[in-house]
């Protein structure tokens, strides 16, 4: 469960950046949409779900000694 979230939060960050990356060339429109602030709030919630994972994967390792 955690590896999966983990590479959900990892997948969100690269779609963030991919995102910010399209959108930059249509600037207006970009603009218009939120601009950077909708590419900073979708990698920071991505960033807090692969956070999260990281420290169920951690849970885990501790659980099992």
């Amino acid at each position: 469960m955690g590896a999966f979230a983990v590479l959900i939060g990892a997948g969100g960050i690269a779609a963030a950046i991919r995102t910010r990356r399209r959108r930059a060339e249509i600037a207006a429109t970009y603009g218009a949409t939120g601009g950077i602030v909708y590419t900073v709030v979708q990698a920071g919630c991505s960033g807090l779900l692969l956070i999260g994972g990281l420290g169920l994967i951690l849970l885990a390792v501790l659980i099992r000694r």
